[in-house]
């Protein structure tokens, strides 16, 4: 296993269109650890995932991102690849004419690896994950459906190794052996090089597989709550009520977690 990596989040505030939705949020995710975020819809959880990898259009008003030592917050995107960041996406899009091998052949050009091992590497991580290796060759995602979509993404994972992984719900979409098998990928990651992992869920289902260690609550684009995997299971039977009347300033939330796992990808 490489060295110990750490992401710190601290104080963290942003925005879009004027909108502040994130206000300061602090986290500290370490070699092998799992974090679950859970929350209501438009709480800013999805947000926090496009923040931290540098998606255009949102403001950053105050507050630091770093990962081992290094601020983020002023790298462009493929900098914070470098940097050992992975975003696997909510909602993966198509890339036409262009293929996962290529995708992955310049990310190691990139990173100073060496190309000659992408192909054996996707193949590996292909057969896996239950990923047709057909798809490795042809246009990224098009065509796909998105529990091979998801699947893709995390083989892109396995194969670039990350230091942290930010899921976006990579649950949605999948069906029961899907999700075991992309979560069982994620938390062999854990240990094998130590990956540490910022899961954005709804669901319990994916920390059934990947074992979380801190679970947090995000309402109204602050951490109003954090415990261990437990907490998780009293979300699945209470919901965000108690939280969500606990912020004086916001309107009511769902007394239960949304069943639409395909939320507005700003929220």
């Amino acid at each position: 296993m490489r060295g110990s990596s750490e992401l710190v989040i601290r104080d963290l505030r942003a925005g879009v269109a004027g909108r502040e939705i994130l206000k300061g949020i602090n986290l500290t995710v370490r070699s092998g650890e799992v974090h679950a975020v859970m929350g209501p819809n438009g709480s800013g959880k999805s947000t926090l995932s496009h923040v931290l990898m540098g998606r255009p259009g949102y403001s950053v008003t105050g507050g630091s991102v770093t990962l081992d030592g290094v601020d983020l917050l002023g790298l462009p995107v493929w900098e914070r690849a470098q940097a050992g960041l992975f975003l696997a996406m909510q909602y993966p899009i198509e890339v036409p004419g262009v293929s996962l091998h290529d995708v992955m052949a310049e990310s190691f050009s990139a990173g100073k690896r060496d190309t000659a091992d992408v192909t054996d590497l996707l193949r590996s991580e292909a057969r896996r994950l239950g990923f047709d290796e057909r798809f490795l060759d042809r246009p990224l995602n098009v065509d796909l459906s998105g529990g091979e979509r998801k699947r893709n993404e995390t083989v892109q994972l396995a194969v670039l190794r990350p230091r942290i992984a930010v899921l976006d719900e990579i649950d949605s979409g999948l069906d029961v052996d899907a999700l075991r098998a992309v979560a069982r990928r994620v938390e062999a990651a854990t240990t094998e090089i130590g990956l540490g992992v910022l899961a954005i869920t709804h669901y319990t289902r994916l920390l059934q597989e990947l074992r979380t260690d801190h679970t947090h609550v995000l309402s109204r684009g602050r951490i109003v709550a954090s415990g261990g995997p437990e907490l998780a299971d009293e979300l699945e039977r209470t919901g965000y009520a108690y939280w969500a009347e606990e912020e004086s300033d916001s309107v009511k939330q769902p007394a239960a977690v949304h069943p639409d796992p395909f939320a507005d990808p700003l929220a």
